[in-house]
């Protein structure tokens, strides 16, 4: 086997694996897409809204946004981001405050709702950590590969934010890791 990196900047990490075949190939994309846990926002309680938007278009909005997903966190871990804007003007995921610092939007300019003059939202919206099995909001990246022969295969990983690109390839590579290592231990019993 022989791995090359062709391109590795925070956002994409493109990678060329040689010696391996399809199913590998199509293990390394699907876990990376569906199996590597990040933070989304998947509850959002309402204190105050007097925009034209409806909860649930905004509550959608706000668990879209990406949030920065260190290492050092699991399922059982959960953070608040509190949101209190007023108009006028376009509310911004930069507005959205985190419990904990290290866990915070990872784009700041992404637009959450427009408010009018005089119009209020006051939210809570609950960061729990999930994978792309269970909601795409939870999904850390797109990730694709071309067959460049039989053996050989570029990859392609992209990040939404949540963590970089090359760290994405990583986890799912953890993943496929200790998922063979529970197999493997069970069939020596």
């Amino acid at each position: 086997m022989k791995v090359s990196i062709i391109e590795n900047s925070p956002r994409v990490m493109r990678v060329d694996i040689s010696g391996i075949d399809y199913g590998t190939a199509n293990a390394i994309r699907r876990v990376a897409i569906g199996n590597v846990n990040s933070f989304a926002v998947d509850s959002v309680t309402f204190y105050e809204n007097t925009s034209a938007m409806f909860d649930e278009y905004i509550a959608h909005r706000i668990g879209l946004v990406p949030i920065l997903t260190p290492k050092d966190y699991d399922e059982k871990d959960e953070i608040v981001f509190s949101l209190e804007a007023e108009g006028p003007g376009t509310v911004y995921s930069k507005e959205m405050k985190s419990s904990d610092k290290s866990v915070k939007v990872a784009n700041d300019a992404i637009p959450i709702i427009k408010l009018a003059e005089g119009q209020r939202i006051r939210v809570d919206g609950k960061a729990v950590m999930g994978n792309g099995k269970r909601s795409a909001k939870f999904q850390p990246g797109i990730v694709s590969y071309k067959t460049k022969n039989g053996t050989d295969y570029e990859f392609y990983f992209e990040s939404f934010g949540q963590m970089n690109a090359n760290e994405i390839m990583k986890r799912a590579l953890d993943i496929i890791s200790s998922g063979l290592k529970d197999v493997h231990k069970e069939l020596k019993k």
